[in-house]
C-alpha cells in the first residue's frame, strides 16, 4: 500500500495577485541590479576622493557621473549602496536560513514527541520571545564581537522561535492523520517519519513565513548597522550608510534618502510577495 507524503489540494491553482507580481518584480529588480553591479562601470565603493566630497546626484567628475552623488569622503554613493545591498542581503538570507532550519527541526520534534520534550522546547521559545531581539543581539555582539560570521549566526540563532511555533502547530495536526499513523504502524523510525512524511507538508507554510520574516531581518540588520554594532565602515551596508549620513542630513540629504529607499523597496517587496503567497495558501486550503 502506498501512503501519501504530501497533502494535495483539489482546487485549481490560482495565479499571483497584482500586489504579489509588483512585490516580486520590485525584489527581483533590486536584487538583480545589486548582483550585476560589480560588472557595471561604477567607481570603487571604497576609494576616497576628497576633491569630490558632497557632490549632488548627477554630478560628473573625472571619475565619471555620480548618479546618486558622493559622500563625505568623495566616494560614489550608488556604488556603495549596491555593494551594501549585496552584503546586507547575504547576511539576512543566511540568518533566515539558519533560523528556519533550527526552528523547523525543533518545532517538528516538539509537536511530534509531545510530553516533556514539547514543554522544554516551548519554554525555551517563551524565554527567547520575552527578550527584545535588538537588546539580545546587541548584548551578544558586545560580548563576542561584530564580525560578519558572528552577526549572521547571532541573527539566525535569535530568530528561530516563530518558525518553531508554526512547525509545531502543523506537526500536531499532521501526526494525527491516517498516513502518519500508517507509516508509524509499519515501524518507520521517528527521523524518517519527520523528514520524509511531515517535513514536505510544512514546506508551504514555512516558505510563506520566510517571505514575511525576511523584512523583519532586513530592518533588524539595518538597525544594528545604524547603531554602529554591525559591520564596520568603510565596508558599506544599508544600515551603516544611513548611520554615517545622519550627521550630514542638512548638507547632503541624499546620503540618507537613497539607502532608506532601498531598504523600503526590499521590505515592501517582501511584504507584498508574502501577503500574496499567504492568500494563495489560504485559498488552496479552504
Amino acid at each position: 500500500m502506498i501512503f501519501p507524503t504530501k497533502l494535495l489540494s483539489r482546487r485549481p491553482r490560482k495565479r499571483f495577485s497584482g500586489d504579489g507580481v509588483v512585490g516580486g518584480g520590485l525584489l527581483a529588480a533590486v536584487i538583480l541590479i545589486a548582483l550585476v553591479s560589480p560588472w557595471l562601470p561604477l567607481p570603487d565603493p571604497l576609494t576616497n576622493s576628497l576633491a569630490d566630497i558632497f557632490m549632488p546626484p548627477g554630478t560628473t567628475t573625472a571619475d565619471g557621473t555620480h548618479w546618486l552623488g558622493t559622500d563625505q569622503l568623495g566616494r560614489d554613493l550608488l556604488a556603495r549602496i549596491l555593494s551594501g545591498t549585496r552584503l546586507s542581503l547575504m547576511v539576512v538570507l543566511l540568518a533566515a536560513a539558519i533560523a528556519a532550519v533550527i526552528g523547523t527541526l525543533l518545532g517538528m520534534v516538539a509537536g511530534y514527541a509531545g510530553g516533556w520534550v514539547d514543554a522544554t522546547i516551548m519554554r525555551l521559545m517563551d524565554i527567547q520571545l520575552a527578550v527584545p531581539f535588538i537588546l539580545l543581539i546587541l548584548l551578544v555582539m558586545a560580548l563576542f564581537g561584530t564580525t560578519l560570521e558572528n552577526i549572521i549566526i547571532i541573527m539566525g540563532v535569535t530568530s528561530w522561535a516563530i518558525y518553531a511555533r508554526v512547525a509545531r502547530a502543523k506537526t500536531l495536526e499532521l501526526r494525527e492523520l491516517e498516513f502518519v499513523e500508517a507509516v508509524r504502524a509499519m515501524g518507520f523510525s521517528t527521523p524518517r517519519i519527520l523528514l520524509r512524511h511531515i517535513l514536505p507538508n510544512l514546506a508551504t507554510p514555512l516558505i510563506v513565513l520566510l517571505t514575511l520574516d525576511i523584512p523583519r531581518l532586513i530592518v533588524l540588520e539595518a538597525s544594528i548597522g545604524f547603531l554602529g554594532m554591525g559591520i564596520q565602515p568603510p565596508t558599506p551596508t544599508l544600515g551603516n550608510l544611513i548611520g554615517e549620513g545622519r550627521s550630514y542630513m542638512l548638507l547632503a540629504q541624499w546620503l540618507v534618502l537613497y539607502p532608506g529607499l532601498v531598504i523600503a523597496a526590499l521590505v515592501i517587496g517582501c511584504n507584498l510577495l508574502g501577503d500574496s503567497l499567504l492568500r494563495k495558501t489560504h485559498t488552496r486550503l479552504d
